[in-house]
């Protein structure tokens, strides 16, 4: 299946397959917010921090199953793998200014 995934999505992703924290954080707006099950993080030190324990630090990889992307949202349907949560779970992004200002984790 061909992606036709916003390019700071597809960098999001890309960064924490090859588990590039860094590369992960930059795809985000300075103030963009991390929704984990309810939990939110806002901002790059605050996004690693959860990132570090729970996600990238993890070892996580996303492969994606399927994608759909109106205007400004993106939801994106994938396999996760790593050391924490497995199995399918939904991202949902928004994308301003060619950033990620919101990334939403849901089951």
């Amino acid at each position: 299946m061909p992606s036709t995934l916003p390019e700071p999505v597809a960098r999001l992703i890309a960064a924490a397959n090859a588990g590039d924290t860094d590369a992960f954080l930059a795809t985000f707006a300075a103030d963009g917010t991390v929704n984990d099950w309810g939990r939110v993080f806002t901002g790059h030190d605050s996004i690693r921090e959860w990132s570090n324990s729970e996600f990238i630090g993890v070892g996580v990889t996303l492969e994606v199953t399927a994608e759909i992307t109106t205007r400004e949202h993106t939801t994106v349907t994938a396999t996760v793998g790593g050391r924490g949560f497995t199995g399918q779970s939904h991202f949902s992004f928004t994308v301003a200014d060619g950033l990620v200002s919101d990334m939403a984790i849901t089951g």
